[in-house]
């Protein structure tokens, strides 16, 4: 049985006292709140820190509200809590939708979205869900908070924007009128990691998508925008051409791996059907609150 290799645990009573922590110990300390990434990782020896911060008592990050023109999730959200939320079904479906293909109850029950994003897998559904939305992060270290957009969050496979000594925080996403949006995904199984998976955003106005928002999970190293087909999308009418041309253009941009999940081409396929269900289910959810 494959164990990880020793190491100290410390329970944090604040933020600050995280961060401080972070910066005492440097690059050998790591956060930790559900840990269904971190533990696995340290059982395998492919993370070995040395000092374990546990920050689930942190309760001041743990929240889904409306503020301003924006809904703010804090890092610490559970995603039982993100597929319960009322405000997130009525104002962001697609995150019911993506949560409803999350793992099972035990992962849902203590995994955090903001785990789930500084992760950094491509194959992890939140980071498409966020992208596709546009959303911004807040990160919090010794010297203030910065905010960071999804696109420049990822700066390469397994690895964010977040450093040493630093948290994130909180997740916020504009709140536009006549937004729509939706997630597909196939998996080998329920609760599986994606062969694929697309969330879509549209923000329609008499009927003219005025913008959109497409991510992509497990198609390339990182978690990727499409946008070329982001850019087909703006100032056209919805249709079933328009979103077929939508799937052919993410298609050929996504960069997917062959793996033991499926070949090249079965995963660019998918891409291109995918990201038209999604545009559809997204557009009608649009249209609908127009009406």
């Amino acid at each position: 049985m494959q164990t990880p290799a020793p190491v100290e645990y410390e329970r944090a009573a604040s933020l600050e006292d995280a961060i401080s922590s972070l910066q005492g110990r440097g690059p050998g300390a790591r956060i930790i709140a559900g840990g269904h990434s971190l533990i696995p990782m340290m059982k395998l020896r492919l993370a070995t820190p040395e000092l374990l911060i546990d920050i689930n008592d942190l309760a001041e990050l743990s929240y889904i509200r409306e503020q301003g023109d924006e809904i703010r999730i804090g890092a610490l959200t559970r995603h039982v809590e993100l597929l319960q939320s009322d405000l997130l079904a009525e104002r962001l479906p697609v995150f019911r939708d993506a949560e409803e293909l999350i793992a099972d109850p035990p992962v849902r029950n203590r995994g955090t979205i903001g785990g789930s994003l500084c992760q950094a897998d491509a194959a992890e559904d939140l980071s498409a869900v966020c992208s596709a939305l546009k959303a911004t992060v807040v990160i919090r270290g010794p010297e203030g908070q910065r905010v960071v957009g999804l696109d420049e969050f990822y700066v390469g496979p397994f690895m964010t924007a977040v450093g040493e000594a630093e948290i994130l925080t909180e997740v916020r996403i504009p709140l536009r009128p006549g937004a729509g949006s939706a997630h597909e995904k196939v998996e080998r199984r329920a609760g599986d990691f994606a062969i694929a998976a697309v969330a879509a955003a549209v923000w329609i106005d008499g009927g003219t998508i005025v913008d959109a928002g497409i991510g992509l999970s497990a198609l390339g190293p990182t978690t990727m925008r499409a946008t070329h087909a982001e850019e087909l999308l703006r100032a056209s009418s919805p249709s079933e051409e328009l979103f077929a041309q939508a799937g052919t253009m993410a298609s050929e941009d996504c960069s997917p791996l062959a793996d033991s999940r499926g070949p090249v081409d079965y995963k660019r396929h998918l891409a291109g059907v995918l990201t038209k269900r999604a545009l559809r289910r997204a557009s009608a959810r649009a249209l609908k609150q127009e009406t």
